[in-house]
């Protein structure tokens, strides 16, 4: 298994902690979903950068908080051919921290809750959870519980 987690943003110093437990909810999310060996990739971006994407990508002309893309459904149509012990890999996370910041205000809780709670959404996203197409919403709000709340970062905690 591997967590990847690039900070490219400089809007805030993301703290060290933070990632560690960025990395253990996500293999707690990839575990928990029979994915214990898959590899993610976590990009810590500021508005402007997912934006672009956002733009790019779903032609949405705003910044989001967080977007997910599988590497299954590579826009180029080129198939990736990795060796037969490479991990699985299934996608990259992009999330603002502009967004996390006004969103944990908002909500009322903890930065690194609302880092961890975008970061299971795109992680569940990625597993094929989704609530914009199906009727996965209740599924989807309670899957990121679950996992949230072995870490005390369930709504109720925090």
């Amino acid at each position: 298994m591997a967590i990847l987690v690039n900070n490219t943003q400089e809007i805030i110093p993301i703290d060290p902690k933070w990632v560690g437990l960025l990395e253990q909810v996500l293999q707690q999310g990839l575990t928990s979903h029979q994915k214990p060996d898959a590899e993610v990739s976590v990009v810590l971006v500021n508005d402007q950068d997912i934006w672009k994407l956002n733009l790019e990508y779903r032609g949405v002309d705003q910044p989001t908080d967080v977007l997910s893309f599988a590497m299954e459904e590579d826009p180029s149509g080129t198939a990736i051919v990795l060796p037969a012990d490479a991990p699985e890999l299934l996608g990259d996370i992009y999330i603002s921290i502009e967004r996390t910041i006004e969103q944990a205000k908002e909500y009322q809780h903890p930065l690194e809750r609302e880092l961890c709670y975008l970061a299971v959404h795109g992680l569940l996203h990625l597993l094929g959870f989704d609530h914009q197409e199906s009727d996965d919403t209740a599924l989807m709000r309670a899957a990121e519980e679950q996992i949230l709340a072995r870490f005390s970062l369930g709504r109720q905690n925090g």
